[in-house]
């Protein structure tokens, strides 16, 4: 029994050498980036409104990254240093964002309109991925049936659209807000 035990524990807490999580830490570092960099790219409209085949994208990628980052490594070690790498890389984006504007400016974009007076902006919308059922959908979402009843319909920052209708009354801010696109 007890040598069961000790097999078990051995099983269970066997690690990686220092050089071997050094890189499972250095290759979930470069896909990480790599992520970072193929999702933005993808555009703001896979953040909000992710479809069927977006989510097997999403399982899949992480599926095949995974082999990527830990390579023939099973151990438990080996996985924490993987996580703890995300992790510390994300905590660390993150805290470059809160400093760099640029950086978060880059990663998180801005908002774009997309309908101004019930027309839409299509080289927005091209630019954005959206298409004109994109924007029907966002319109019912808020009870509005005809493009011509929008005044306005900006893609957030994080994917969702926002409308406003023609008969919203306007209230004036002090508050100055930058980064809404016109395309």
């Amino acid at each position: 029994m007890g040598s069961l035990m000790a097999q078990w524990l051995a099983a269970v807490f066997s690690h990686p050498d220092l050089a071997g999580a050094l890189v499972i830490a250095g290759k979930t570092a470069l896909i990480y980036i790599f992520l970072l960099v193929g999702l933005r790219l993808l555009g703001k409209r896979e953040l909000g409104q992710m479809s069927i085949y977006d989510l097997v994208l999403v399982v899949v990628i992480a599926n095949s990254v995974q082999n990527a980052m830990v390579g023939q490594d099973t151990t438990l070690v080996g996985g924490i240093v993987a996580a703890v790498t995300l992790l510390l890389l994300n905590r660390a984006l993150t805290w470059l964002m809160g400093l760099q504007p640029s950086i978060r400016h880059w990663m998180i974009g801005d908002p774009v309109l997309i309908v101004r007076d019930g027309h839409l902006l299509w080289g927005a919308m091209k630019n954005e991925g959206l298409t004109r059922e994109h924007v029907m959908a966002a319109m019912r979402e808020h009870g509005i049936g005809v493009l011509d009843d929008v005044q306005m319909a900006v893609l957030e920052v994080n994917g969702e659209i926002s409308i406003v209708p023609k008969e919203a009354s306007v209230h004036r801010s002090r508050r100055h807000f930058r980064g809404l696109r016109v395309q």
